[in-house]
């Protein structure tokens, strides 16, 4: 039987060529090599509050199915997700929330920081993360002719130092930490 994940960005649109084989890697890592990933399009998200909203109202219905959902947004709104996955599991739902810091960008330029301006504590503070470094980063490093300008590629650098990854993004060591322990429980019962 398959382990089914769904995985649910702010806007599938760009973060999906960075969360989804995130994901993957993350699950493979932890055991489920033949984890079945989805990234959620349907309804399409645009924004935290939209995605909360969807994860507590509409998404139950059409996904509770799902063994794992992993709900990944930007750390600059991202209050109350331990409340949203408790709320989650009253419902019968495993979700795992992990906010990034600033933002899901973030985590692709851990596989470059060598190649940035800039020190990587300014990269994980930065109130303009997106628009000062990525953006610039995706133009110079980028491939404009693919979906998404690249990132699927870059994202696949990125995941070569998959714990070099870890280090460098606390949050996502804890995540799957937090993975492999209710991975455990549930084959415990």
């Amino acid at each position: 039987m398959s382990f089914r994940v769904l995985v649910i960005p702010e806007d599938p649109t760009y973060n999906g060529y960075i969360v989804k084989p995130l994901a993957e890697r993350m699950l493979a890592e932890a055991g489920k090599t033949q984890a079945r990933v989805v990234l959620l399009t349907n309804p399409k998200l645009g924004g935290i509050e939209q995605a909360k909203d969807a994860i507590r109202n509409r998404l139950v219905v059409a996904y509770r199915h799902f063994d794992l959902w992993l709900f990944l947004p930007d750390a600059d709104r991202a209050g109350g997700l331990d409340d949203l996955e408790k709320q989650m599991t009253t419902q019968g739902v495993m979700l795992l929330c992990c906010a990034t810091g600033p933002e899901v960008e973030a985590w692709l330029l851990a596989g470059h920081h060598d190649k940035l301006d800039c020190g990587w504590k300014e990269v994980r503070t930065h109130p303009r993360l997106k628009e000062d470094l990525f953006e610039p980063f995706l133009a110079r490093h980028g491939d404009p002719r693919r979906a998404g300008g690249g990132r699927d590629l870059l994202m696949q650098t990125t995941l070569r130092n998959y714990h070099g990854l870890l280090e460098l993004c606390p949050e996502l060591k804890e995540l799957e930490a937090r993975l492999r322990q209710e991975l455990a429980a549930k084959n415990s019962t």
